[in-house]
């Protein structure tokens, strides 16, 4: 997958608006392996940093939006409408909207939670300009954090280990998708303890 994303954004350089479909298309097939690859395309001068970085952000923010909007339209259906006020998920509901920036900003930093966490927020209609807003502000802090660590990482070794980078990128991603999934079950069992 991470060769795929590669030549796909790879070949859309000669264009700056095929370029910038390409990078948005890739947020949403897998977001932070687009950022990294991205990332070390611009160390490399193969993307201009203001154009990956809008593309990224555009994308990103709106696969969250699409999320958010699938969860709406769920709750249209006639057969799902019934389980909006039902009793069974007015726990959750009042949760998710006593804690609902928080929970929409920190979902965006734990694997897993973005799909269930936005899609709720659509489904139980909550207010979408917040939604948005949240969105924006943790994709922009998140997106900005892994874009500049690859771009440090490709220009800190575009001489010297250019052939192994793209291996140590993946290695990155694994280890930062297994410090988070560590943290995440540490929370819980702490939370059922």
């Amino acid at each position: 997958m991470f060769q795929f994303l590669f030549h796909l954004i790879d070949g859309s350089i000669s264009s700056t608006a095929l370029l910038s479909l390409a990078i948005i298309f890739c947020t949403f097939i897998l977001e932070d392996p687009t950022t990294v690859v991205v990332g070390l395309l611009a160390a490399s001068h193969s993307i201009g940093v203001p154009i990956a970085l809008f593309s990224l952000y555009a994308g990103i923010v709106f696969g969250d939006i699409g999320f958010y909007l699938l969860g709406w339209l769920a709750s249209t259906s006639s057969r799902l409408k019934r389980y909006i006020d039902h009793d069974l998920l007015a726990p959750f509901r009042a949760w998710l909207e006593t804690r609902y920036v928080l929970t929409i900003f920190m979902a965006r930093f734990i694997p897993g939670l973005r799909l269930p966490t936005y899609t709720a927020s659509g489904f139980f209609r909550s207010p979408l300009s917040t939604f948005v807003v949240t969105a924006i502000a943790a994709t922009s802090i998140w997106t900005t954090l892994l874009f500049s660590a690859s771009y440090w990482f490709g220009d800190f070794t575009s001489h010297w280990i250019s052939p192994v980078r793209w291996g140590i990128a993946c290695v990155f991603l694994l280890t930062l998708f297994l410090i988070a999934r560590h943290n995440l079950a540490a929370y819980r069992a702490k939370k059922a303890s």
